[in-house]
């Protein structure tokens, strides 16, 4: 293989996450690609004119199939899923995922593609959708190429891209996007509103429309159907902590500000937030202990 393993790993897990939304999933996926890599024999190996090539077709197909069997998984998964979140770099647990020592800033490059907006966007698409707009707009891949790891023409392809991109721009608000400070105000403010547990403050946060919805997988209690409204989402919060039991800490979610919630040094709770024009549009508690296995406890 003439490009750094490590460096081809770091790619296709950065590839199938955004794929699955799934961290856990993605190295699962770029284990078995580099399994079925070194079940060639080397013959077979040297004749293959790109390796980085072949690993991401294999990715591409494995995840395919991950994302169609996912469907079923998710009618019998209890409350809604949301994807796993990610933390900042300095957030990793020690040891989490197969043992890679590396940078934890090398697992996954925390951009827009990233964001739990996003993801939960592209949650929403077909397999096939989601594949050819991951591969084609967030990793620059030909429709010819896209074509031979879906399996489907360039022009089917395209279109499937095209369905996908009206789905994300629909999902944007028309409004410029806020900018990092003024999300962290956002998030230190809501904070600062749940922990006084001023219901006031915290509907002249929220959004009008504003929805919460919790990912407890059916191992911890968690919302089963999203609230709505400003006034329901303030009056939920306002009622759920207590500050003698939880710390909450602000955080990086997926390369934007969130928060945590932290009970005798471990992480039981993830807020991400959806923002514009200054106030929060939707909040995404992930309560699964499985999707925080990575976050390190404080």
């Amino acid at each position: 293989m003439t490009t750094s393993p490590t460096a081809e790993r770091r790619r296709l897990i950065n590839l199938a996450y955004r794929m699955l939304g799934s961290f856990a999933e993605a190295e699962d996926v770029a284990q078995e690609t580099y399994a079925r890599w070194y079940a060639l024999s080397p013959r077979q190996r040297e004749a293959v004119a790109s390796p980085g090539g072949w690993l991401t077709k294999v990715a591409g197909r494995i995840c395919l199939d991950v994302l169609r069997s996912a469907r079923a998984r998710r009618e019998r998964y209890v409350g809604a899923w949301i994807p796993e979140p990610l933390p900042a770099p300095t957030d990793w647990s020690a040891g989490a995922g197969d043992g890679d020592t590396g940078d934890p800033a090398d697992r996954v490059t925390l951009d827009e593609s990233v964001g739990m907006a996003f993801l939960v966007v592209l949650d929403a698409m077909t397999p096939a959708e989601r594949v050819a707009f991951v591969l084609h707009d967030v990793f620059r891949y030909s429709f010819a190429e896209v074509a031979d790891i879906v399996g489907r023409s360039p022009a089917a392809c395209r279109q499937l891209a095209v369905s996908a991109r009206r789905r994300v721009d629909a999902s944007r608000p028309p409004s410029p996007s806020p900018s990092p400070s003024q999300r962290s105000r956002v998030v230190k403010e809501f904070k600062e509103a749940w922990e006084a547990k001023d219901i006031h403050a915290l509907v002249g946060l929220l959004d009008a429309d504003a929805t919460a919805v919790g990912d407890g997988g059916g191992l911890v209690s968690a919302l089963t159907h999203p609230i709505e409204g400003a006034e329901q989402v303030a009056r939920f919060f306002a009622g759920r902590i207590a500050p003698d039991r939880l710390t909450l800490r602000t955080c990086t979610v997926n390369g934007q500000p969130g928060l945590a919630a932290h009970r005798d040094g471990a992480v039981l709770s993830v807020y991400a937030f959806d923002i514009a024009d200054g106030r929060i549009r939707r909040i995404w508690a992930v309560l699964n202990p499985e999707k925080l296995r990575y976050w390190k406890s404080g």
